[in-house]
């Protein structure tokens, strides 16, 4: 016996629907899927684990995700980035003492390759070979000083280069700099797992090679002409820095240590 056949023996199979309808099939009713298909906004919330999910289009934007303190000292501490914090960006990105002092590659890549489309943040949280922070000053400061993280991240060897933007001229010279640069070495340390960190600058860029030096790195080499500024050719130093370096800082830093117990505000 066919399948077909045996369809239209059963009760209720599809030729005794197609019977008592005059040859047109009852099932489903002509008006079932119209009578199915609701508007978003009169659709009631489905429930989710004990939470209200609503199904469909909303006019609501998304709140924006509230940033976390990942390391911090008595007077600034690194925070993690979020949505809005793309407008500092590229306000900085506009910076040509910036662009001279720095060359942030990820100024570059957030004006250049994403056209500072607010994409770039998601990419940044996708990118498991950087981490990306906000330097914040505990008192006296509306914006974020500026921005530091690790990239080009190697867990299996242990090694990340750092690069830091102290954005605000009013923050130069103020330690912030060095600050920032020892928080996320630790950071990279106890989180990440490193064991060695890297760092180029240029060779005019006295504060930042000044910086380096007081967190423990050492010059290791010298890109020689590797970088075009002011029509002519600069080198770029390379600087590195060891865990156990790191560590040997992290031992003379009594004024990086948050008081005990204490507020993040605290003097």
């Amino acid at each position: 016996m066919a399948l077909s056949d045996a369809s239209s023996a059963m009760p209720g199979g599809s030729g005794e629907r197609r019977r008592a309808t005059g040859g047109r099939s009852a099932w489903p009713p002509r008006d079932s899927l119209r009578r199915r298909i609701v508007p978003a906004e009169r659709r009631p919330p489905v429930k989710v684990r004990g939470r209200s999910l609503v199904v469909g289009p909303s006019s609501a934007p998304a709140p924006e995700p509230e940033p976390m303190v990942v390391a911090r000292s008595r007077f600034m501490y690194l925070r993690t980035l979020v949505p809005s914090d793309l407008a500092y960006l590229a306000e900085w990105a506009d910076d040509p003492t910036l662009e001279r002092m720095v060359g942030s590659e990820l100024l570059h890549s957030f004006t250049h390759v994403y056209d500072r489309d607010p994409s770039f943040y998601d990419a940044l949280l996708a990118d498991p070979t950087q981490v990306v922070f906000m330097i914040e000053a505990v008192k006296g400061w509306s914006k974020p000083v500026g921005v530091i993280r690790l990239f080009n991240i190697h867990l299996l060897e242990g090694y990340a280069y750092i690069e830091t933007i102290v954005a605000d001229p009013r923050a130069l010279k103020r330690g912030f700099g060095v600050q920032a640069c020892r928080l996320i070495s630790y950071y990279g340390v106890d989180v990440l797992g490193l064991r060695r960190i890297e760092a180029k600058v240029y060779e005019y860029n006295v504060l930042s090679i000044n910086t380096l030096k007081r967190n423990g790195c050492v010059q290791e080499g010298v890109l020689r002409k590797a970088a075009f500024k002011d029509g002519r050719y600069w080198d770029v130093l390379v600087f590195g820095v060891l865990r156990e370096e790191i560590e040997a800082v992290r031992r003379r830093d009594k004024y990086l240590l948050p008081p005990a117990g204490g507020p993040l505000d605290a003097s």
